[in-house]
């Protein structure tokens, strides 16, 4: 089983990613993290209730198959509490490196977003982030100097018990 630890200036949180489910994205998510890439990215975009985003805006990486069922995938995954999925734009094929961690259930999502593991420790963090976000839309989006950094994303495995 691999996990990712996401570490932030609030805290850590520890996401066990189901790479059996999202073979794709967890590969993906598992690269990009080992290469360092997240490092000294932000959340950027976070809406209490909903969800909170990090990645990069600008120059991302290549896109993904979207591994949900509205583009031929089955996951059967939901985008509850501590959901970490990926984001994407409209083209179903466009996730990249920008990833959500769900705040609250926001099952609408399923189907049409790669869910691809779960935070289980660390959602006080989430609770954190979410309760101090200033919001400048409806969008979610954070001013630059109030972005909360992803200092390190590092992935550890662990055998099954």
């Amino acid at each position: 089983m691999k996990y990712a630890i996401i570490s932030t200036e609030k805290g850590d949180m520890k996401a066990e990613l189901y790479e059996n489910e999202t073979p794709i994205t967890v590969a993906n998510f598992v690269k990009l993290a080992q290469s360092r890439f997240y490092d000294g990215l932000t959340f950027h975009r976070i809406i209490a209730g909903f969800m909170m985003q990090g990645g990069a805006s600008e120059n991302p990486p290549a896109s993904i198959v979207g591994e949900f069922a509205s583009n031929g995938h089955a996951n059967p995954l939901k985008h509850t509490r501590g959901a970490i999925s990926m984001a994407r734009t409209p083209m179903p094929d466009s996730a990249s490196s920008q990833f959500f961690i769900v705040h609250q259930d926001s099952t609408f999502l399923d189907g049409g977003y790669a869910a691809f593991g779960y935070v289980t420790e660390g959602m006080d963090v989430v609770d954190a982030v979410c309760a101090a976000a200033k919001p400048t839309d409806n969008n979610g989006s954070i001013p630059g100097d109030a972005q909360p950094i992803m200092t390190s994303v590092t992935i550890r495995t662990e055998n099954a018990k």
